[in-house]
């Protein structure tokens, strides 16, 4: 019977967060083509700042922790998850990529789909514990919906919470709501981008090197957008405690940097440079670029995910080392692609099968080596501050019983 149970909850949740992101992925879409029409919007971007941050400053209270809210509650919190987190992010992204932030939409999907499983869970009258797996499915349903990939949705609803560790009980349930999920959105009319991984080289030493090599420095990558974001977002706030000041000063530094780089490709997503990146030679130095805007963007206040742009940056980074590696560059973007995420979000496992679900097995050795790989060499550091250290990445490096990520920095 509990097993039928959560196959229902899951179904449920995976509905919910299905339809939103859907819905989402329909509203961004219009907003990027109207931005795209109307390039002179993005001189509205600091004014769009203002008033996100000011609608968050009003209504959003515990809303604005985002998706280390919903971290720390399937941890054990006792905060609610308030449903007007939806909404709130729904909107406050729709305006981030309508006045040209750069920004991604994976944090708004996980938002809704979470805010949506806990409005679900107190309609049931769950247990605190069955709360928490609830929260899971709509992590789950939120990832595996926004992007297509039901599998790798599943299990980074599993991964997130607690690096090193697995949360086997919820599989089933998290599984079943990324499935369900990825099945709506799908249904509602919604198409994802496919990549094409082409020009992997036979499995021999040379290649192994230089993969494990291209690995490292996405690890070192994921975790100097990780540390610039986070390093950012403190300073704003420091200098800036008027919360819409703020986000109009990032505003400006955005539309200031887009006239000096003298192009507007890294704002929004960025899809149009990733889905380069598998196709021809991209700038050498678009992956920093993306880095400082998007770090920019969300350090500010600004509303959007950051796994998408973190896709652009790995995708970037690879195919600028595909010349100097002497390798295929749409090869090395896919292993970027999926690397940078990995280190950025500590979920090897996840960026693993995402990679098979995105480009397929043929480079499945290289993939597993370059999450690996990326995950260790991006040390304790990761978007997510409120995730928690089950086990250390570094052996000689102790950490307390409930470390977060948020309190290693806090120490160093």
């Amino acid at each position: 019977m509990n097993l039928f149970k959560w196959i229902f909850y899951g179904v449920l949740v995976g509905l919910l967060s299905g339809s939103a992101s859907a819905l989402f992925l329909a509203l961004l879409d219009k907003v990027t083509s109207t931005r795209l029409e109307l390039p002179w919007l993005l001189f509205l971007l600091p004014a769009g700042g203002a008033l996100i941050s000011y609608l968050y400053f009003k209504l959003g209270n515990n809303a604005a922790k985002g998706n280390n809210l919903l971290l720390e509650q399937v941890q054990g919190g006792n905060e609610p998850v308030p449903l007007r987190m939806a909404p709130l992010v729904l909107i406050g992204t729709l305006a981030t990529h309508l006045f040209g932030g750069s920004a991604g939409r994976e944090g708004t999907a996980v938002q809704m789909g979470g805010s949506l499983a806990e409005r679900l869970g107190k309609l049931l009258r769950v247990k605190p514990l069955d709360r928490r797996i609830l929260l899971m499915c709509g992590i789950s349903g939120g990832f595996g919906s926004v992007f297509g990939t039901p599998v790798a949705g599943a299990v980074f609803g599993i991964e997130v919470i607690t690096i090193g560790v697995l949360r086997y009980e919820a599989l089933v349930p998290c599984f079943t709501a990324s499935f369900v999920g990825d099945l709506v959105t799908k249904a509602w009319g919604i198409h994802h981008i496919h990549y094409a991984m082409s020009g992997i080289p036979g499995l021999t030493l040379l290649a192994l090197l230089k993969v494990i090599f291209a690995s490292i420095l996405f690890g070192l990558t994921s975790r100097i957008f990780s540390e610039l974001t986070h390093y950012l977002k403190d300073q704003f706030r420091r200098f800036f405690p008027n919360v819409m000041v703020k986000s109009i000063i990032g505003g400006l530094l955005v539309i200031a940097l887009t006239y000096l780089i003298g192009t507007r490709d890294y704002l929004g997503l960025g899809i149009p440079l990733l889905v380069e990146s598998f196709h021809e030679p991209v700038h050498s130095f678009a992956f920093l670029w993306k880095i400082i805007l998007t770090s920019i963007t969300l350090g500010a206040g600004f509303q959007g995910g950051e796994v998408t742009p973190l896709f652009v940056i790995g995708a970037t980074l690879g195919n600028a080392l595909a010349g100097l590696l002497q390798v295929s560059a749409p090869f090395l973007a896919g292993l970027g692609l999926i690397g940078v995420f990995s280190g950025a979000t500590n979920t090897p496992i996840a960026c693993f099968i995402l990679g098979i679900e995105l480009f397929g097995s043929d480079a499945v050795v290289y993939m597993f080596i370059a999450c690996i790989i990326s995950y260790l060499f991006s040390g304790h550091s990761g978007i997510y501050t409120s995730q928690q250290i089950g086990v250390s990445k570094l052996h000689w490096l102790q950490v307390a019983d409930g470390s977060t990520l948020a309190s290693i920095r806090k120490k160093s």
